[in-house]
């Protein structure tokens, strides 16, 4: 089965400040995504063997997105649990506030590319992690809202992409 690009619209939503568990890395753009599966692997088998209750969603956090240079990312779970990881596994939080959101499936460049087009066209900014650098993001994350214990094929999966904007 051949997978078919959906994205939804895109709306600006107010999010509440959400608890994780994660791991963060820098990691070059190519080969990036073997190493957010890895890392997607490792916090599920780490959540299981803790008894961690996967309150979800899984999600990749972007804080530095420049396929040109160094990627800055971030895979964790969201949770309510007070845990405080170990290791490389660290607590953290997706800051509060307004999002531009979709909701896509399939090509997650498609469905990021959405977004961006949508945000120009409504002018809508991102709210920076670091004034005038490439692409830094307070908070930008692609959410994991299909179960991956029931659909393994990621480009099945429906993922749902926020990005936090500045408050004007």
């Amino acid at each position: 089965m051949k997978a078919e690009n959906i994205i939804g619209p895109a709306s600006i939503v107010e999010k509440p400040e959400r608890s994780y568990l994660g791991i963060r890395f820098k990691t070059p753009f190519g080969g990036m995504f073997a190493l957010i599966t890895k890392a997607l692997k490792e916090m599920r088998k780490w959540s299981k063997e803790n008894s961690l209750p996967e309150e979800g969603p899984y999600f990749v956090r972007y804080y530095h997105c420049d396929m040109k240079d160094i990627m800055d990312v971030e895979v964790g779970l969201m949770t309510n649990s007070s845990h405080v990881g170990n290791g490389r596994i660290k607590p953290g939080t997706l800051p509060r506030g307004r999002y531009a959101t979709l909701v896509y499936k399939g090509n997650g460049l498609r469905g990021n590319q959405a977004l961006m087009k949508w945000a120009t066209d409504q002018g809508v900014t991102f709210d920076p992690l670091v004034p005038d650098a490439v692409e830094p993001y307070t908070c930008r994350y692609e959410a994991y809202l299909t179960d991956y214990r029931i659909e393994s094929r990621k480009l099945l999966w429906d993922v749902e992409l926020s990005i936090k904007i500045a408050d004007n």
